[in-house]
């Protein structure tokens, strides 16, 4: 019987998600593409990616009842990580060309355009800072992601007074301004960067959150 962790790419869609397959297979988890309910819930891990326009993939995570599954997932402490659009949808809202549409709201924030004098898409490696502590960081505290985007969410503001709750480990790099580019939160990870497209250090990354699945 397999030891490897199991891990669940959401597929609702979204393109080129077989790259993240490839590269959780790599880093020693037992993955599998699928929508099917009972695997999305009971699965160690489940990664849900995301390409293009935030509101296009809200509509398409809904149409699956995603949300509720991911919810479901969160409340049992059981380990999701969201990558690019798939970050971006577990804020509040995202606005693009002036249309808002409503997010997951597991987080508060939400997901504007980059600013008009920084060359956009974002395409490309750059660095993060880190939050202390950082599981998904351990050990590539100094290396550098590639991203590609043209909206982010660039402010937080996350009621921490909450005795019984640790306050979510925030990730941040700059394009024109400072924006989030990860979040650790209890069981819910995220990343507005493509790990799967990061060379060794994503590859390292993605080791990190597998192997906090064991």
């Amino acid at each position: 019987m397999s030891s490897a962790p199991r891990v669940v790419v959401l597929d609702y869609g979204s393109g080129n998600v077989h790259s993240a397959v490839r590269a959780l297979q790599r880093v020693g988890a037992e993955v599998e593409l699928t929508r099917d309910t009972e695997k999305v819930l009971e699965a160690d891990g489940l990664v849900v990616p995301g390409v293009g326009a935030f509101g296009a993939v809200m509509d398409a995570l809904k149409a699956i009842d995603a949300p509720r599954w991911i919810g479901r997932r969160i409340a049992g402490n059981r380990p999701v990580l969201g990558i690019c659009v798939g970050h971006q949808t577990l804020f509040e809202r995202g606005v693009e060309h002036g249309v808002a549409a409503e997010g997951m709201g597991e987080w508060p924030g939400e997901v504007t355009a980059l600013p008009e004098d920084a060359v956009v898409p974002h395409m490309g490696w750059n660095t993060v800072r880190p939050a202390a502590g950082s599981v998904l960081f351990d050990g590539i505290e100094q290396e550098r992601f590639y991203f590609v985007h043209s909206y982010a969410v660039q402010g937080w503001n996350f009621d921490s007074t909450i005795p019984s709750m640790a306050p979510p480990q925030v990730t941040w790099a700059h394009h024109g301004a400072d924006f989030i580019a990860a979040v650790e939160n209890g069981p819910l990870s995220a990343t507005q960067f493509h790990p799967e497209k990061s060379g060794g250090a994503g590859m390292h990354l993605l080791q990190n959150w597998v192997g906090s699945l064991r």
